[in-house]
């Protein structure tokens, strides 16, 4: 199996990291999620022995991102940095981060296989994924997207041209986190670029942050010549309902 980055959750809480570790989880379920909460006594604070020792242990040669959740976590994280070795340091990236949703940003970017780099920056996508007053709207439900036909045929400008499909979301709850973390992984296993209503496919939180809720349309496209496939085994995985209908 290809070795995966590492993800480390610092937080003042125990519980806090201990949860973001079992929600990383259920969509990474390949990757080393280490939990470094609460001080060395489990109190509220942080410790610097705890993220040492997660780090070496989510370290399985290709790296660790190292998120936290507010301001004295990330300066504890980032005094581990600094104690680390030339070698060591080179393979550990501290992100300034929303938590949760830098967190689970990085854990799925690491199941997929994505190197050090990319795995930062997938995490470092949660400041911009929501733009001001995007994810509320979202939320609430207030601009869902007309339902159309299950799977409308498909476009194309022409032979080896771009392709577009459209596809109905079945599932109760919509591309919620666990089924946008599929569908963003099995997007991540074509090496085509691919879109789902303008957003990239491989984003987990560009997938999200469309709010694509039961009954709305997903338009999965691709302007690669050869992106067809992608695009027809995406739409085939909506069409599933992700194992929830």
């Amino acid at each position: 199996m290809t070795e995966r980055v590492g993800i480390v959750f610092v937080s003042h809480s125990v519980l806090l990291a201990q949860g973001a570790v079992a929600l990383a989880g259920q969509m990474a379920p390949s990757v080393r999620l280490i939990a470094a909460g609460g001080t060395d006594d489990d109190g509220i604070g942080t410790s610097f022995a705890k993220v040492m020792a997660g780090v070496g242990e989510a370290d399985s040669g290709a790296g660790v991102v190292v998120i936290s959740d507010l301001g004295s976590a990330l300066l504890t994280a980032e005094t581990v940095l600094d104690m680390l070795s030339d070698d060591e340091r080179a393979r550990v990236r501290v992100v300034d981060v929303p938590y949760v949703e830098g967190g689970i940003a990085a854990s799925v970017a690491a199941e997929t296989g994505a190197d050090l780099a990319a795995v930062a920056e997938a995490a470092e996508s949660a400041r911009t994924a929501w733009p001001v007053g995007e994810q509320g709207d979202a939320a609430q439900g207030d601009a869902a997207p007309a339902a159309v036909p299950a799977a409308a045929p498909a476009e194309s400008s022409g032979e080896g041209g771009p392709y577009e499909r459209e596809v109905l979301v079945r599932n109760p709850q919509g591309l919620h986190a666990r089924p946008a973390a599929d569908f963003v992984k099995l997007a991540n296993t074509f090496p085509v670029k691919v879109t789902v209503n303008g957003k990239d496919a491989k984003s987990l939180l560009g997938v999200m942050s469309l709010g694509l809720t039961a009954g709305s349309t997903a338009r999965i496209s691709t302007a690669d010549p050869a992106g067809s496939e992608a695009v027809d085994a995406l739409v085939a995985l909506v069409e599933t309902g992700f194992g929830e209908v």
